[in-house]
């Protein structure tokens, strides 16, 4: 029995579309495409992330560019077409997680024209390259995901002094001088 090219070209859509793997297909940076899983990671609809730049997908512009400058010099540099690495990610209700990606350049004279990513959430955090104690990367997280002192002290069950202490020690740690400086050195301990 021969199946016909465009029945097979069907099955490969429907493949990628309930895969339960999160991907997308990029050109350069651009996402063309993506699946289901993917589309339940991230919290969008599907036509929405359509033609949009992948910084869409990132809590930060710089972010998206120290990630897009290292995963383009390994690609160029590297030993084939593939990357990967673990990062923060930005789902549309705003909150921060982290996630392994891995990607596959399917043009590798110019890495980013065509590419397929796949990711999948950790449930883990980073181990931080500054010493933070348990309370401070719990705090951390919620700070990073925008919640003020006293929204993180309700979801903690603990004062929101004991919240304010601990964030003024994070500031002093990683040297941040203002609450948005903060947020970007929290995500770049990573």
């Amino acid at each position: 029995m021969t199946v016909d090219a465009q029945h097979f070209q069907d099955l490969e859509r429907l493949a990628f579309q309930v895969s339960p793997a999160p991907q997308m297909i990029t050109g350069h940076r651009r996402m063309l495409d993506c699946n289901q899983a993917f589309v339940r990671l991230f919290g969008y609809e599907r036509e929405h992330l359509q033609g949009h730049l992948t910084l869409l997908l990132y809590p930060s512009q710089a972010d998206y560019q120290s990630i897009g400058e290292r995963s383009e010099h390994w690609l160029r540099n590297g030993p084939g077409a593939f990357y990967s690495d673990e990062r923060f990610m930005q789902h549309r209700n705003g909150e921060v997680f982290w996630a392994r990606a891995h990607g596959f350049s399917l043009t590798v004279e110019d890495p980013f024209k065509l590419m397929v990513w796949h990711f999948e959430r950790l449930d883990r955090q980073p181990a931080p390259t500054i010493q933070l104690t348990p309370r401070e990367r719990e705090i951390s997280l919620h700070i990073v995901n925008g919640l003020t002192c006293k929204e993180v002290a309700r979801k903690l069950g603990i004062s929101h002094r004991t919240v304010e202490v601990h964030r003024a020690r994070l500031m002093k740690k990683l040297q941040a001088k203002n609450s948005a400086e903060l947020v970007s050195k929290i995500i770049f301990i990573s």
